[in-house]
């Protein structure tokens, strides 16, 4: 199993990342005692070892509530953010969800409000000292397991979240689609999916499913909406970079389809010897789970908002090359993010795809003839239709 593939899961089979298990030597935890209070971003965590009998808890800060992660933070500044969360962690059910015990109803209460929540939380013996990586997931520090936890504040639940949560006969996917339009972020959408709170039938998320599951599920309701609208005019090319991700944007006059080109240089986090996956869609549903993971869903959402907001739709072409910068994962909230950051940059605007092809490979590290292979929509986009005849 390649590295790039597993990013820390255990899927070659060894006992612990060799990759992780580095990263955790780079920093020192601070050392939490068996009773602690603070206000959780707020933040929830559902495991997904041991499913149908998982791991969840509220996520709170070793002091005061900490500014979660964001661009303009550097690596540092994140990493240091993050190594003070600790992650406390109670076995419940799945399907326990829909009849939640106290522990669950308070985790519930949290993962509903859209500002911090003050908690007290009691653990059966100290967390452990060990931060934990993720290719999907931001960094937490310290873990333990509950023995007992009070909120102390009134959660703020805005009303549509209310209102949403209370209906049961809404379809998740149709409950997340409603959210998002009332303005309602990505990450809270996640926190209340993860824990149970939408849907026909409510059950626990491991929290790294509902990341992608949050974002395929926008991305799908605003892909319905953009097929509907005339397409672009000329070539337009978006740049972005931050934190180690570089993304170039290429929209084009077609009908609307999809294609990442995922880009690990040599020395990079997961491909020591660098690596060029490829995935892609048109307009009809995509079919089976990405084998560039979260990171396509996450990309392919940010293109989708920004032509929502434009009324068109395109072809495009999204590259996301990686350097050696990022060194430690920081969860796939960065390539959202650094693609949104892309798609709100003034573009280059073409009038021939040549003139757009050259700009945008001046301004990869990585040469042309390594990936263009790999562009297999851009490949495509020269060749006339018919009623360009």
């Amino acid at each position: 199993m390649s590295c790039i593939t597993c990013k820390g899961r255990g899927e070659c089979g060894q006992p612990v990342c060799p990759i992780v298990r580095r990263l955790e030597e780079l920093v020192s935890l601070p050392k939490i005692g068996s009773r602690m209070e603070g206000f959780t971003p707020p933040e929830v965590f559902v495991g997904r070892f041991g499913y149908p009998l998982v791991r969840a808890g509220p996520v709170l800060p070793s002091a005061r509530a900490e500014e979660l992660p964001h661009l303009g933070m550097n690596m540092d500044e994140i990493i240091s953010a993050r190594m003070g969360m600790v992650r406390s962690e109670t076995k419940v059910r799945v399907m326990e969800a829909d009849e939640p015990g106290r522990l669950l109803e308070a985790c519930q209460q949290i993962a509903m409000s859209s500002a911090p929540v003050g908690a007290e939380v009691s653990f059966i013996k100290p967390p452990r000292r060990r931060l934990q990586f993720d290719g999907v997931l931001s960094p937490t520090g310290p873990s333990g397991e509950l023995a007992k936890m009070e909120i102390t504040t009134n959660p703020l639940i805005p009303r549509k979240v209310d209102q949403i949560v209370l209906d049961r006969g809404a379809p998740a996917d149709v409950a997340i689609a409603e959210l998002y339009s009332a303005g309602i972020d990505i990450d809270h959408l996640s926190r209340l999916l993860s824990i149970g709170l939408l849907g026909n039938k409510r059950r626990l998320v491991p929290t790294r499913w509902s990341i992608t599951a949050s974002d395929d599920m926008i991305g799908k309701s605003l892909k319905d909406a953009v097929l509907d609208f005339p397409e672009v005019k000329g070539y337009h090319l978006f740049s972005g970079e931050e934190l180690g991700n570089h993304f170039e944007v290429l929209l084009f006059p077609r009908p609307f389809s999809f294609e990442l080109i995922e880009i690990w240089r040599p020395h990079s986090l997961w491909a020591e010897e660098g690596f060029i996956g490829r995935d892609g869609e048109d307009a009809r549903p995509k079919k089976g789970y990405s084998p560039l993971a979260g990171g396509y869903y996450a990309a392919r959402l940010a293109v989708l908002e920004h032509l929502s907001r434009w009324g068109r739709q395109a072809g495009v072409l999204a590259i996301r090359e990686i350097s050696e910068d990022y060194r430690i994962p920081l969860g796939v909230w960065v390539v959202r993010e650094v693609a949104r950051k892309a798609m709100s940059s003034d573009p280059t605007r073409f009038d021939a795809l040549s003139s757009a092809r050259e700009v945008m490979a001046g301004r990869l590290h990585t040469p042309e003839v390594s990936w263009i292979k790999k562009a297999e929509l851009l490949t495509g986009s020269t060749q006339k239709r018919l009623n360009e005849f």
